[in-house]
C-alpha cells in the first residue's frame, strides 16, 4: 500500500473524531502544555509553585495519550504511526523546543526565586509562557494542517527567555 492509499485509510478511520482527518494528530496533546503553562503563570504569585513545575516532564504524544482519558485516546496512539512526514517532523520539532523551554525555564525561574526579586520572577515566568503559547498557536496549526513552522529567528528568540 503506499503511503497516500495509508493515509486517505486513516483519515476516513479518524471521521467523525477529535482527530483532524487532516493530519491524524490531535490538539489533546496541547493540553500537557496547557498544565505547565498554568503552573507557570500562578509562580509570582506562589513559588513554591516551582516544586509542581518541576514534577512536570516532557511526554510523547503517544505517552500523553495513553495517560489521558480522551474518548479516542487507543485510535490517537495508533494513527500517529500513520502522520505524514511533512506534518510530523515541524510537529515533532515544534514539541522539542517547548520540552527544552520549559525545563530551561524551571531553571532560571529557581535562580530569580533565590536572588528574591519579584519583578525579575513575574517577567521571567511572562516571558516562559507567552514563548509557549506562540509555540502552541504553531503546533495547534500543524494539527490542523498547516505545514508552517516559525523561522530559526522566530525560534532563536522564543527561545531566548
Amino acid at each position: 500500500m503506499s503511503a497516500d492509499d495509508d493515509f486517505a485509510l486513516w483519515q476516513k478511520k479518524v471521521e467523525g473524531t477529535n482527530i483532524s482527518s487532516a493530519t491524524l494528530l490531535a490538539t489533546d496533546y496541547l493540553n500537557h502544555f496547557n498544565e505547565i503553562v498554568m503552573l507557570l503563570e500562578m509562580v509570582p504569585d506562589m513559588p513554591d509553585m516551582l516544586e509542581d513545575c518541576r514534577e512536570w516532564a516532557p511526554k510523547s504524544y503517544q505517552q500523553h495519550f495513553q495517560d489521558s482519558a480522551f474518548s479516542d485516546r487507543e485510535l490517537a496512539i495508533e494513527a500517529y504511526d500513520h502522520v505524514p512526514e511533512k506534518f510530523r517532523r515541524p510537529f515533532e520539532e515544534t514539541i522539542e523546543h517547548m520540552n527544552a523551554m520549559v525545563l530551561r525555564a524551571n531553571d532560571q525561574l529557581e535562580v530569580v526565586i533565590n536572588e528574591g526579586n519579584p519583578e525579575v520572577i513575574r517577567m521571567t515566568a511572562s516571558s516562559t509562557t507567552a514563548a509557549l503559547q506562540r509555540f502552541m498557536d504553531v503546533a495547534s496549526s500543524i494539527i490542523h494542517g498547516s505545514a508552517k513552522t516559525m523561522s530559526q529567528d522566530e525560534i532563536d528568540a522564543a527561545m531566548a527567555i
